[in-house]
């Protein structure tokens, strides 16, 4: 992503981005060191929100100028820093610290190998770590600094035996300090301290501002999936022979955009004085990221799609999510969210908090066999039948107990008479 406004100066100014779905950005890491040459379309920074993490690209050729700190906010249209060929002015103390690896050349070596951040570079010499040894999770396998925490963190590492006696340097308190592992306390359990991460603060406070705004009510129906299952097996490998993956969240979304025919209040936002209903079918579907938190990629214009291309699209936004590519219009515009919770084993989960601002979230259960009571030709018979637990969560100031059936009815529906030929 590349920002920026020219100047009188011969500069480029490199500015966060203007559209950031209502959430703070992080300006969470700056991949260049001030005063380094830059190509221009090169990531010089990363700013990160509680839903998507973003490169910022040098505007041209020039040399970087750090104006803005690491973990520092970052709101639309801020100046993060600027891209000049003149030579830069020195660098804030607070922009670019003095390389801790030059007291522990092994570590330093190591971490010049690889493409390291200037915080995970302060972070893994701190504690002689090499860096070559630790699985990165982000974009294109590089090492985020939750990579060095978590090992930081890990009970048998020896970085957390026991606490260091030298005090940090000026230099790394603007980090994330690693964790302190095995802290006495005089009223309670030894504990490790692990930081936040910036996407995991954001979580906290969106889910903190959806619970205190909207009441949350939830019904909780049962879905037979027997139809959909008998689907999957019949058209899987015509799917596979396109190159999508048929999925059972595919089936969830297109009953979930057929469901809002019922209760179109569903697909809405809450406004002081109106209510906002949508038009177009926006449906995000949560991603987990382990322990770093939940992802919400949207599928756009749903009520427009087949069944492959549902299928097609959530594919890619699934595999941008886990691999951290992710674009910020991939998480943005959505107007109803599904959280498939029994993907992880939960058969029901309530409250799921709902994705603000919008005004319902659907719960998938885990799926498994259950006895039930079925009538054929006028015989009422016992069998096992795969069922699982469907919620609707709703902003109780949008939609009543009867929407929220209606809506629940009509999807149960879809899913139990999925038509087996289309």
């Amino acid at each position: 992503m590349n920002d920026m406004t020219r100047n009188d100066t011969g500069t480029q100014d490199l500015i966060a981005p203007l559209q950031q779905e209502g959430t703070k950005a992080v300006l969470r890491t700056w991949l260049k060191k001030h005063g380094e040459v830059v190509r221009k379309d090169e990531p010089v920074v990363e700013l990160e929100t509680d839903k998507v993490v973003v490169e910022v690209c040098a505007p041209c050729d020039g040399v970087l100028n750090i104006l803005m700190k690491e973990d520092t906010a970052a709101e639309p249209g801020a100046l993060l820093g600027r891209v000049s060929q003149a030579t830069p002015a020195p660098a804030p103390a607070t922009a670019a610290a003095p390389a801790e690896s030059e007291k522990r050349p092994e570590a330093a070596a190591a971490a010049a190998d690889l493409r390291l951040s200037p915080a995970v570079r302060r972070l893994v010499a701190e504690h002689d770590l090499d860096p070559s040894q630790i699985q990165g999770s982000g974009r294109g396998g590089r090492l985020t600094r939750e990579d060095v925490i978590a090992v930081l963190a890990a009970p048998a590492h020896p970085a957390t035996a026991e606490p260091r006696a030298q005090a940090p340097s000026p230099a790394s308190t603007s980090c994330v300090p690693a964790p302190v592992a095995n802290m006495p306390s005089a009223s309670g359990p030894e504990a490790t301290h692990v930081p936040h991460s910036s996407m995991r603060r954001r979580i906290a406070e969106h889910m903190h501002h959806s619970v205190t705004t909207a009441p949350h009510v939830t019904a909780v129906f049962e879905a037979d999936f027997t139809a959909i299952i008998n689907h999957r097996k019949r058209h899987k490998a015509a799917f596979a022979e396109k190159g999508v993956n048929l999925t059972f969240t595919a089936y969830f979304v297109a009953a979930a955009a057929q469901a809002m025919a019922a209760a179109p209040e569903v697909n809405s936002r809450w406004h002081a004085d109106y209510l906002e209903l949508f038009r177009d079918i926006n449906i995000g579907v949560g991603a987990a990221l382990g322990d770093k938190g939940l992802i919400v990629p949207v599928i756009h214009r749903v009520q427009d799609l087949s069944l492959l291309g549902i299928a097609s699209r959530l594919q890619l936004l699934t595999e941008a999510a886990r691999s951290g590519k992710l674009k910020p219009e991939d998480v943005q515009g959505g107007t109803f969210t599904i959280s498939n919770h029994g993907v992880s084993g939960s058969l029901f989960a309530s409250p799921i908090i709902i994705n603000q601002p919008q005004s319902a979230i659907l719960g998938i259960g885990a799926l498994e066999k259950r006895v039930v009571v079925r009538e054929i030709d006028g015989v009422e018979s016992i069998q096992a039948r795969p069922m699982a637990y469907v919620s609707l969560t709703i902003d109780h100031r949008v939609l009543d107990g009867g929407q929220t059936n209606a809506w629940l009815t009509r999807f149960v529906e879809v899913i139990q008479n999925w038509p087996q030929d289309a």
